[in-house]
């Protein structure tokens, strides 16, 4: 995970065009066919404040409300992420928005924050890497003191979340990924980014009254008592995807 989140981090910088040399005239080659676009590594942040990959003009749009911290997603976006990126993302039938939602309240908002403190191309694989590891992260043994959790009641939203982000190790993973630590606690800090997160799921539920995680929508539609690949292929196929 590490070398992936890094090498996004490297292209970006390096992603600089060499000097050609003149160019020598030459037979015009025959045509070839247009090449497919890469959906799968087109991602951009959208208004709601999701991030999508895939095709824009998509004839199907799934959109996930999910938590980082929520097994059932994780268990989505391991097994079945991969099979809708591979056979209806990358094609261009589908586009995919993955929208953080807080389901577990305070220990949701470190991993949303860090999450969304990186390039727009390296969201989704630092989405995988802290799904794939959600369990060695949320599952550490031990508990908070009870003398500090009285203590972080009394503390600003934004540094209790840095200090859960420290208990739980999102704050070191997402270091270890190849972001720089006083990027991760500048994003930790930020109270803009945090109200946006409580704006974003007031709204997810005026407009879809979110049950739960993964919710999925497809099409502006709730895909009812969804929450695995099983049953959501069969709903992106009814839209139209093939």
């Amino acid at each position: 995970m590490k070398r992936l989140v890094t090498a996004v981090f490297a292209a970006a910088i390096l992603a600089v065009p060499a000097a050609q040399a003149a160019p020598v005239k030459k037979a015009a080659p025959a045509k070839r066919a247009a090449a497919r676009p890469d959906w799968v590594h087109t991602v951009v942040r959208t208004p709601e404040g999701g991030m999508r990959m895939g095709n824009p003009a998509a004839k199907v749009k799934l959109i996930e409300y999910g938590a980082r911290t929520c097994p059932t997603c994780a268990a989505f976006t391991v097994g079945g992420a991969p099979l809708l990126t591979k056979a209806y993302v990358a094609t261009g039938q589908v586009s995919y928005e993955f929208r953080d939602y807080p389901i577990h309240g305070a220990i949701d908002l470190a991993p949303i924050l860090l999450g969304r403190c990186v390039p727009n191309r390296a969201f989704f694989p630092l989405l995988d890497g802290m799904m794939a590891n959600q369990r060695a992260l949320i599952g550490r043994p031990g508990e908070i003191p009870q003398a500090k959790q009285e203590e972080l009641q009394k503390l600003p939203p934004n540094a209790v979340a840095a200090y859960l982000g420290e208990f739980y190790g999102y704050t070191d993973f997402i270091v270890k990924a190849g972001l720089p630590a006083a990027r991760a606690k500048a994003c930790l800090a930020d109270r803009k980014a945090l109200d946006a997160i409580v704006a974003q799921a007031a709204a997810a539920n005026t407009a879809y009254t979110i049950p739960g995680t993964p919710t999925f929508i497809v099409n502006g539609v709730v895909a009812d008592k969804v929450v695995d690949w099983t049953g959501l292929e069969p709903v992106l196929r009814a839209a139209g995807a093939k």
